[in-house]
């Protein structure tokens, strides 16, 4: 049976992520190699993209995935992966603590492999302890995708680079792009694959240094995990205590994903929703309301507790949607519908994020959703909340101008409200559950 189940944009990855081969030299600094390759390059969280010129005016700028060879001389001195002490060594293979770790050169992530169509390219008992990786990596049919921060790195030393790329003689140009702006130009694999890209340089920068004893940190397992510097077989700790780190499973070592739930509201008729504008948002935007998840608390915890701290309403009969990876810069979005009761007022003083909590109808959010600035978010307008007038509703309109904004549905949210109000979903007349919410 098929599965009904939604792909969010960012999600629905093409890779296989060989989590498992994270920490083997010999296959990461064979697939670096490949002529397959490709890299997607980030600075100070931006995406590297490319417009053509070659054919009059400027195109529509896409990600650039370039090659090895293209980024060779912005990638430091090999190995790329188990470096070791000194400038050229390779790291001796028993040592854990030195497992594809990486200590010269800008940050480098392996995001996985793209496999070939219709190939079988990786059966798993290729994979396992007994076998060469580097043989199993020259049979490999696919496309390897890593990243690359050039934040740290001279830009004429990228310029340059970038200007002896293929894309580069054949007349692009290239820029990089806030992801949140340059998203609507993605399809949703290079999204899914930006994504985990962006995900990864940005855990990786802002984690430098051990949290257990502030020493500096170096990267394993191909950008997967950080380790504490002092940890190193030929660290000088000398009247230092041993780090923490030294023993047991440390979470901090690893990548963090930080779950929010976002919830779309609606009456028990199911002809209503409550959408809430927060004071930062641009404009007469209004959204789901969202918020993150707590130690010792379920998502389904999370999303009464948010609605009554956002908008003072109780909510019942909570019901899952779907997830969205959302790499901004590591959250993961957990979609979900609720019943609230619309006759008791909303209230926004309670945590104060919320500048504006409304209930529209099916009517006002169709004539949103087809109106062709209704999901742009990007447009400014007045930064003041919408004011319905009595009597009247969001369909009566002057102008090309909607009333209020609301996501697209590259966005869970935008999905959650669009399902609503398409009927692709039916949420309302679930029985009240007593509790504290």
């Amino acid at each position: 049976m098929a599965d009904s189940a939604p792909v969010n944009f960012f999600g629905g990855s093409p890779l296989n992520r060989l989590s498992w081969l994270r920490s083997s030299q010999p296959f990461l600094n064979a697939i670096i190699s490949s002529g397959s390759t490709r890299w997607l390059v980030f600075k100070d969280g931006k995406v590297l993209m490319s417009s053509s010129t070659s054919n009059g005016p400027s195109s529509k700028p896409s990600p650039a995935f370039l090659s090895t060879k293209e980024v060779r001389a912005l990638l430091g001195p090999d190995p790329f992966f188990s470096q070791g002490q000194h400038e050229g060594d390779l790291a001796a293979p028993e040592v854990p603590l030195l497992e594809a770790a990486r200590f010269r050169g800008p940050p480098i992530v392996f995001l996985g492999l793209q496999e070939a169509e219709g190939e079988d390219a990786l059966p798993s008992s290729d994979f396992s302890a007994k076998t060469d990786p580097a043989a199993v990596a020259a049979r490999i049919k696919g496309t390897p995708y890593f990243s690359l921060d050039v934040s740290e790195l001279g830009q004429k030393d990228v310029d340059v680079a970038l200007q002896s790329s293929v894309l580069a003689r054949g007349g692009a140009k290239f820029e990089f792009f806030d992801t949140r702006v340059a998203m609507r130009n993605f399809s949703y694999e290079d999204a899914a694959i930006i994504a985990e890209g962006r995900s990864m340089v940005d855990w990786n920068a802002r984690n430098k240094f051990c949290p257990a004893c502030g020493s500096p940190v170096y990267s394993l397992w191909a950008g997967w995990k950080l380790s504490c510097l002092t940890l190193l077989p030929w660290s000088d700790n000398t009247g230092r205590k041993p780090c923490p780190t030294a023993t047991g499973l440390h979470n901090f070592a690893h990548p963090r994903t930080d779950a929010v739930i976002i919830t779309v509201v609606t009456n028990a008729e199911n002809d209503k929703i409550l959408l809430g504008r927060n004071r930062k948002w641009p404009g007469k935007f209004y959204s789901a309301l969202a918020g993150f998840i707590e130690p010792g608390e379920t998502l389904e915890d999370a999303v009464k507790r948010e609605l009554w701290e956002e908008a003072g309403v109780k909510v019942w009969g909570v019901r899952y949607h779907s997830t969205q990876p959302w790499p901004f810069p590591a959250n993961l979005m957990v979609g979900f519908y609720a019943i609230a009761d619309p006759s008791v007022p909303t209230r926004t003083d309670l945590d104060n994020e919320l500048e504006d909590a409304q209930w529209f109808t099916r009517e006002e959010i169709i004539a949103i959703l087809t109106n062709p600035e209704g999901t742009n978010i990007n447009a400014r307008g007045p930064e003041k909340p919408f004011e319905k007038k009595v009597g009247s509703n969001a369909t009566e309109q002057t102008s090309d101008e909607p009333p209020f904004r609301v996501p697209p549905v590259t966005a869970v949210a935008g999905l959650l409200i669009s399902d609503w109000a398409y009927r692709k979903v039916y949420v309302g007349n679930s029985e009240q559950k007593k509790g504290n919410l």
